[in-house]
């Protein structure tokens, strides 16, 4: 099945379209879907089970001019919401926008100092260029299992200064084994891309968490913060003491279970989910994001969240509708709305605002990595001049 391009707003303005994950011409309908016109950049966000390799070298034959990037996935979000198995694209036309990338590959052995470096002269090199395009902001796109989130969007923070920054990392359906990047031809693991993008168009990065703080508390009392791992919390076997409080054994500990009942950090007075991937060996709990010996972890409480997304989404297209939004949602967000029989509403709610993206294993937000939130951008058209005297 195709999907053309429904909020058309303009040459300048993002396109998206998606296609089967495997179908042989999957790219080829996407190239004609979205329509002809010079390109900036082309993401790309992919199934698991399709042929990364040849997504990235054929992304590359067909927009030669273009930067194209893209990860897997752990679902995608097309403008039917919710979907599975497909490729998606929201592409950047060079009538509105101008892009430079940068590939940063070995996470475990990040170079802060050369990367920062790297960063300056990316940002100079793209102001030169599109110095008239005011707006100016970053994306980010992460291996999910590298576990190296953290210190990476703290390193670039050093090099982006006053730029707004999102991303996501990259998944692998619920199988947790291999994501991959793939940028300029390449595939890659254990690597980022980052896109820095300056555009004619008016943007509005968002962040959106429907969590509230209860008054449970627990203490991480042992940890293995480079395995992200959690070994004992309030000096009891982690999963164990996490599942008493619920009322549960080990034993119905799930991803659902998981996404129903959150544990929160507070950084900087506001609440952050630090979402658990799975029971790990000697009842211990792996987390998707750092966590440390000391820390207080609460325990959350959802908001609904269908309701909660379409509130957000409708305050963000209050004042004037935005012509794209790009958006990175938690794979523990759809696991919760599957979980509470809400996945069809939210789905509506996402088609409806014309939300393009893909589920992940964690957001970036600023110099944060954060879990069970959804972030992204509003693209609105600039306001047209008036020109009474």
């Amino acid at each position: 099945m195709r999907e053309t391009l429904t909020r058309p707003a303009g040459p300048g303005c993002p396109r998206s379209a998606c296609a089967p994950a495997d179908a042989p011409d999957a790219l080829r309908q996407i190239a004609e879907a979205m329509g002809p016109g010079k390109l900036a950049q082309v993401f790309l966000f992919a199934d698991a089970q399709a042929d990364i390799e040849s997504l990235a070298r054929e992304g590359q034959v067909l927009w030669p001019e273009a930067e194209v990037v893209g990860c897997t996935t752990a679902g995608e979000i097309t403008s039917r919401g919710y979907d599975a198995g497909q490729i998606v694209a929201f592409a950047l036309p060079s009538a509105g926008f101008s892009t430079e990338i940068l590939v940063i590959e070995n996470l475990d052995e990040l170079d802060t100092k050369a990367l920062v470096s790297d960063l300056l002269r990316a940002r100079q090199s793209l102001a030169r260029r599109a110095f008239a395009r005011a707006s100016e902001f970053a994306v980010l796109l992460v291996d999910g299992l590298s576990g190296q989130e953290d210190a990476l969007v703290s390193a670039l923070s050093g090099g982006l200064g006053p730029v707004p920054l999102f991303g996501g990392s990259a998944g692998d359906g619920i199988r947790f084994e291999r994501t991959e990047l793939f940028a300029r031809g390449r595939r890659f693991s254990n690597a980022a891309v980052l896109s820095i993008v300056r555009s004619a168009c008016d943007v509005q990065l968002f962040t959106f968490n429907h969590l509230k703080p209860t008054m449970s508390r627990m203490v991480v009392t042992r940890a293995d913060p480079d395995a992200r791992a959690v070994m004992r919390i309030n000096d009891e076997p982690a999963a164990r003491e996490y599942a008493r409080l619920l009322g549960l054994q080990v034993e119905d500990l799930s991803p659902t279970v998981f996404a129903a009942n959150p544990v929160l950090v507070r950084v900087g007075g506001r609440y952050h989910a630090r979402s658990i991937q799975q029971v790990g060996a000697g009842d211990s709990l792996v987390f998707f994001a750092a966590i440390d010996e000391g820390l207080v972890l609460t325990l959350g409480e959802p908001e609904d969240i269908s309701a909660h997304l379409a509130r957000e989404l409708d305050a963000l297209s209050a004042r004037r509708q935005p012509s794209a939004v790009l958006g990175f949602d938690c794979i523990f967000r759809r696991f919760e709305a599957e979980g509470r029989q809400s996945a069809r509403a939210v789905s509506d709610t996402l088609a409806r605002h014309g939300v393009v993206g893909f589920s992940t294993y964690g957001e970036q937000i600023g110099a944060m990595h954060v879990n069970q939130t959804m972030t992204g951008v509003a693209f609105f058209p600039p306001e047209p001049v008036d020109a009474t005297p």
